[in-house]
């Protein structure tokens, strides 16, 4: 049998007689006496979790250029940037689609983006063709008068009717003061061209019409500060725009627009007014090849040469 203390002994009967052959017994004490193997060792610690797949990102819808003149509104749809994706001017999509304001848009909404007839286009002033003067085809023809018709006074009546008539003192009419009239504020244009800044710090690979496309491109490292180039509201902040990736534009006094696309980081959100200088994004890839700003320039809807606005780099 087994001790207490885990040793065995051969079990003896009463007055010394062997209750079984020893042999027996001997046998039996071997076995209870024979040490087990080691106990499977089982592992108690809490079971690993799975890797959870990471859950999918929202999609942004993304507009691009209309086909049909139509675009249906959908949710982060801003009217700037469907005008910017049509290289339209968002007071012309208002004007023909009866809109209050640029900013009162609905989901669902089908707006037109062609001039209805019996509209008038809008155009810059300077962007119009300066009139010219064109020769008569025939000689003038002249006419002598047969009458002449002059006013009423004394002067002319003596003088048509052949009667002298006594001098009378003239009257001097002096005319009423008038009140200093403000002075006219300069064009709004001049002054957003006249302090705009270089957004970006880095190698200029693109230029507008060849590899930038619409504007120009800016390589950098990432996450390099992208600044506003002149003060203004920003109208559109998002991932909405085909092929520009985390976009931001910028309204300035002139009806100009800045925009600048392929961010890592927006800093700045739709509403926002924004100064001249200041930080509103880090430069990234999203949706691009490589590290680099894409910036443009517009004006009532048009792409225009962004180089010939910023000033000389030395």
């Amino acid at each position: 049998m087994k001790t207490a203390a885990g040793g065995c002994v051969i079990g003896m009967a009463a007055g010394g007689r062997v209750a079984v052959s020893w042999l027996g017994i001997l046998l039996l004490g071997l076995a209870a006496c024979t040490s087990p193997g080691p106990a499977p060792v089982s592992d108690r610690s809490p079971a690993r979790s799975a890797a959870r797949p990471e859950a999918p990102r929202p999609v942004t819808p993304q507009i691009a250029s209309s086909t049909n003149g139509l675009h249906a509104v959908q949710r982060g749809d801003t009217l700037y940037a469907i005008a910017f994706a049509n290289g339209l001017d968002h007071r012309e999509i208002a004007i023909w689609n009866q809109l209050e304001s640029a900013d009162r848009i609905r989901v669902g909404q089908v707006l037109r983006l062609t001039q209805p007839p019996g509209t008038v286009e809008i155009k810059p002033l300077d962007d119009e063709p300066a009139p010219s003067a064109r020769p008569l085809e025939g000689p003038p023809v002249l006419s002598e008068p047969q009458a002449v018709l002059l006013a009423y006074s004394e002067a002319n009546w003596a003088q048509v009717s052949g009667t002298p008539v006594t001098a009378v003192a003239p009257v001097v009419i002096r005319p009423a003061p008038v009140a200093a009239m403000p002075p006219v504020p300069a064009a709004a244009a001049n002054v957003a061209v006249d302090s705009w800044l270089w957004p970006a710090d880095g190698t200029l690979a693109g230029r507008f019409g060849a590899a930038g496309g619409k504007g120009i491109d800016i390589v950098g490292q990432r996450n390099a500060p992208v600044i506003a180039v002149a003060p203004g509201k920003v109208v559109y902040s998002g991932s909405g725009l085909r092929g520009y990736g985390q976009l931001l534009i910028v309204k300035h006094p002139g009806e100009f627009l800045s925009a600048y696309a392929h961010n890592e980081t927006i800093l700045v959100k739709e509403g926002d007014m924004v100064t001249a200088g200041q930080k509103i994004a880090l430069m990234g890839d999203s949706d691009a090849d490589r590290v680099k700003l894409h910036f443009e320039i517009r004006r009532y809807g048009k792409p225009l040469d962004p180089l010939t606005y910023l000033p000389e780099r030395s």
